[in-house]
């Protein structure tokens, strides 16, 4: 039974990458795909507006790691094929680093929307998500998602798993542009948006620093501990290890 605290949560949030889908997902499917088909990806959208604008941010972030170390490849700003082939190496650089800035995630998510058009690529979740997923919301409970994955990508994964589209069990997702999950405040942008308190969401994430985050904006918040070391679970007095413990019925 989940602990007395949570008698009043209605909204579940949660994590994707180690919490609703494999680590491996993300590192060996999701990642490499971006990687192996972002260069075709900008040659034959290049010349579109957004695009365009995502490429300006990510020359104006390249400047950021440039002048913070260590460094990446330098950017050309010569000719449009040097322009391109210079974003490509850096979107690569950033993927290698798993960097969470905004413009990568935009992109990566428009890179995939295409993968998953082609039947490419197809969401994965842990065994226990559709489920888990049903029994909330026949509680009447919301369930959001918080990623560093762009919006679009969130919902392409959870649309196109095996088991079927999970979107219409989701009531909102939020990714970096409402802030850094490791930051107290993002929660409580968060928490404003759907018109809450902050005692009605349990936040569950595989990341002990967003547990944290989540908990100084005064969410219920437990790390979904799924098959990681008892040393990442030091400080945290709950810990779960798959969503049948959240909200059994």
């Amino acid at each position: 039974m989940p602990p007395g605290n949570w008698n009043h949560v209605r909204v579940l949030l949660l994590d994707i990458e180690g919490t609703t889908t494999p680590i491996d997902f993300v590192y060996k499917t999701l990642f490499p795909y971006a990687a192996r088909n972002v260069e075709p990806f900008l040659r034959a959208h290049f010349s579109e507006r957004e695009v365009d604008a995502l490429v300006q941010d990510l020359k104006a972030q390249h400047g950021q790691d440039h002048a913070a170390g260590p460094e990446p490849a330098a950017w050309l700003s010569g000719s449009d094929d040097e322009q391109l082939s210079s974003c490509v190496a850096y979107v690569r650089w950033l993927i290698a680093r798993d960097s969470k800035c905004t413009p990568l995630k935009t992109l990566q998510g428009k890179i995939w929307q295409q993968g998953f058009a082609r039947g490419e690529l197809h969401g994965e979740v842990y065994p226990d998500v559709p489920r888990a997923f049903e029994r909330w919301r026949q509680q009447q409970r919301r369930i959001c998602i918080y990623s560093s994955g762009s919006l679009l990508a969130q919902q392409q994964l959870f649309q196109s798993v095996a088991s079927g589209d999970l979107t219409p069990h989701i009531a909102a997702y939020f990714d970096t542009n409402t802030g850094i999950k490791t930051v107290a405040a993002s929660y409580t942008k968060i928490v404003a948006a759907l018109g809450l308190s902050p005692g009605e969401f349990l936040f569950v994430s595989d990341a002990v620093k967003e547990v944290e985050a989540a908990s100084a904006a005064e969410m219920h918040a437990v790390l979904c501990g799924r098959g990681a070391p008892a040393s990442a679970q030091i400080n945290l007095s709950q810990t779960i290890h798959t969503f049948d413990e959240i909200f059994p019925g």
